[in-house]
């Protein structure tokens, strides 16, 4: 199977210009550790947020937590301003079944009860087993059951996609 070229500037310019209509709500914004967090860097950056970038870790939110084993790689969630009756824009790099988005949103209503969650992907592929869906995203991929897409960085950002392993 081809795999396409995926030039992730051209990703986040669609995403910047897709997130525009969502600006007037005056939101703040979110990253899911690691991946979504050097995208909702750059989209934090380009729209010029005035409140600071949130992160969330999602690790001990996972459903498949007792499989991935007692040693996940825990990151520390910020959400320097509270989520209460704000809008929420919820960015991640790659959406696939959609259990990441789930368990990131348990992570924010621990944190209160916003106004609403837009969710924002660099990269949707197909395979979902959850009914969540972007409102905003770079490129929509159909890739084979047996690939893996990955996006590499933070200093500078790739996709990889590659054969998962057997």
């Amino acid at each position: 199977m081809e795999t396409p070229d995926l030039d992730v500037s051209q990703l986040l310019a669609t995403m910047e210009t897709g997130l525009q209509p969502y600006l007037s709500r005056d939101p703040i914004m979110i990253g899911i550790h690691t991946g979504g967090v050097w995208v909702a860097e750059s989209l934090h950056k380009a729209l010029q947020f005035e409140d600071p970038l949130g992160t969330l870790d999602i690790s001990f939110y996972r459903d498949d937590f007792t499989r991935i084993g007692v040693h996940p790689q825990v990151k520390a969630s910020n959400l320097p301003t509270d989520v209460n009756e704000r809008h929420v824009i919820l960015v991640d790099d790659v959406l696939h079944t959609g259990r990441t988005t789930r368990a990131a949103m348990n992570v924010i209503f621990d944190y209160g009860r916003p106004s609403s969650i837009v969710l924002a992907a660099l990269v949707e592929r197909d395979g979902r087993e959850l009914p969540i869906q972007p409102d905003v995203v770079g490129e929509h991929l159909r890739l084979a059951a047996e690939q893996h897409i990955k996006l590499l960085g933070p200093d500078e950002l790739s996709l990889k996609i590659s054969e998962k392993d057997s």
